[in-house]
């Protein structure tokens, strides 16, 4: 089978480096959390994909991957899915064979948008790939908008959000309305659907599709009363592939389905590698080496996605002929409006946990997060848009004049833009943990300190030169069907012996290093009744 023949082809350094960088950005993304901590490893995974990829047009977008793996990546951040863990920990078997299938979905629609999302950059000619800025750029002004207003007119303690009349199953229902919004406007402008707004508008209506059949008409609930994300993404996910047929992208809609599938076999078995550790009767931050061996295994998954397109696809002429400010715009995204968005998490910790660091000083909160329920705007905030503006005048001066700091190969700057990605994030995401550090720290941001100096020695490595492209002999979609079958048929066989591996070592016992939750029988403790006016939401 050729598919074989081309996962042999992609280069060891590929596999270990790809794999290594996303679980430094999955541990990373444990302490932050949502769609913007995902967004993290997403960025850092696909520019060490790309850097060992031995491909000199794939190192001239290294800044387009980041950007498109971030956006695919932090779709699944939204999911719910430590109920589903502890589901595995309940001692009740349903529940344990219940938490293992969920496990496997929610992995499965976490790595299946994120695969698609870095095939648009391999693929797609320039004059299509800069369609989508507008629509981004759109979107993301939008959700600026959005979180403000809502914030000043329902703002809501966390904790009590399900009081807010905007409430609909805990999920991101106008977000992904808003999104839709904007992209109708951005079609208004364009006088007409393209590439790029049709594609976020097959996720958007996917979304929505997925959502009102399967919770609100069919009543199924993953992990009640905690929110039913999960749901939307089943959406995205229909949608990428719908758009991917209807317009001859068989290629993105094999690595959406290699990637997905292998991803959620490595979320199910991340947990279940966790299991047998707490066997042994050991005890640490079994949490944090769940997520980084998850982290791990998403990456291989991703490498085998992307790995195979770098052996399918030929180079792309005029890779980077796209406006300047797309290159800036793309830069400054990852390097300081994803950084931003979770470093001022670590700067809210310091204001909870040191004393001589008030809420407020010299007239201006020390985060504002640009929200009028915490002060608008803050120290932290003040010195995040000077390092934006700073970002923007050396960029800009660069596209004119070369500066000498920004190497002159492509790989050069690939290297150096991972390099300060990584260690940026990996330093605010130990300085987040040193207020209240403790020797279990040292598993997670120990580990991923070790870890990313690792990945530093290999980003040293000459990748090894891009091989020869090979062409189809067979029917991209007699691939498709393959990956499908055979999928299906491991990942049941897979869970089947998750559930009964789990069974034999720990039998009807709780397992520990999790709170109790079983999903069925007289003893469940799941509930599809909203929280009532007053509680915390759980």
């Amino acid at each position: 089978m050729e598919l074989i023949s081309s996962l042999t082809q992609i280069p060891w350094e590929m596999w270990i480096f790809g794999a290594l960088s996303l679980s430094i950005g999955w541990g990373i993304r444990g302490n932050f959390g949502h769609e913007i901590g995902a967004a993290m490893p997403g960025a850092l995974a696909i520019m060490a994909i790309v850097i060992m990829s031995g491909r000199t047009d794939w190192w001239e977008r290294i800044h387009y991957f980041a950007m498109f793996g971030a956006i695919g990546w932090s779709f699944g951040g939204s999911m719910s899915y430590m109920q589903v863990i502890s589901y595995t920990h309940s001692g009740h078997s349903l529940t344990i064979f219940y938490g293992f299938a969920n496990l496997f979905i929610i992995g499965f629609l976490w790595a299946a948008p994120g695969g698609m999302a870095v095939a648009i950059p391999a693929i797609l000619e320039s004059n299509q790939l800069q369609l989508f800025f507008f629509p981004f750029l759109a979107v993301f002004i939008s959700w600026t908008l959005q979180q403000f207003f809502v914030d000043w007119f329902f703002h809501q303690h966390p904790m009590q959000r399900h009081e807010s009349p905007l409430y609909w199953y805990d999920t991101d229902w106008l977000d992904v309305l808003v999104a839709m919004i904007a992209v109708m406007i951005v079609v208004v402008i364009r006088g007409g659907f393209d590439f790029s707004t049709s594609l976020i508008l097959h996720l958007g209506i996917g979304w929505y599709i997925a959502f009102l059949i399967l919770v609100n008409l069919l009543k199924l609930r993953m992990t009640p009363p905690r929110g039913d994300n999960w749901a939307g993404c089943v959406g995205i996910v229909l949608g990428a592939l719908a758009f991917c047929f209807r317009n001859g992208l068989e290629q993105v809609a094999l690595v959406t389905l290699l990637t997905g599938i292998l991803g959620g076999i490595g979320f199910t078995s991340g947990q279940q590698i966790k299991l047998l550790f707490i066997k042994t009767g050991l005890q640490t931050n079994w949490h944090s080496i769940l997520e980084q061996i998850q982290g791990f295994l998403f990456g291989i998954a991703l490498v085998a996605g992307i790995g195979t397109l770098s052996t399918l696809t030929p180079q792309i002429t005029n890779a980077t002929n796209l406006p300047a400010w797309t290159h800036i715009f793309a830069i400054v995204f990852i390097l300081v409006i994803i950084t931003y968005l979770n470093h001022r998490k670590a700067a809210g910790t310091w204001v909870e946990q040191i004393k001589s660091l008030p809420e407020h000083f010299f007239g201006l909160p020390t985060v504002g997060s640009f929200l009028s329920s915490k002060g608008f705007l803050g120290w932290f905030e003040v010195i995040y848009v000077s390092i934006g503006i700073a970002s923007i005048l050396i960029l800009t001066s660069h596209t004119k004049k070369p500066i000498d700091l920004i190497p002159e190969s492509w790989l050069g700057r690939s290297q150096l833009l991972y390099l300060i990605f990584l260690w940026w994030i990996v330093i605010f995401n130990f300085e987040r943990a040193l207020t209240g550090f403790s020797p279990h720290r040292l598993v997670t941001e120990g580990v991923i300190t070790f870890n990313a100096i690792i990945a530093t020695i290999l980003l040293a490595l000459k990748p090894s030169p891009a091989k020869e492209v090979v062409l189809l002999s067979e029917n991209c979609t007699i691939w498709l069907v393959d990956i499908a079958l055979y999928g299906t048929i491991t990942t049941s066989v897979v869970i089947t012996i998750y559930w009964s591996l789990t069974r034999i070592l720990f039998n009807d016992s709780p397992i520990a290093h999790s709170g109790l939750h079983i999903r069925f029988g007289p003893d469940r403790t799941a509930t599809k009744t909203k929280p009532k006016q007053g509680e915390s939401h759980p």
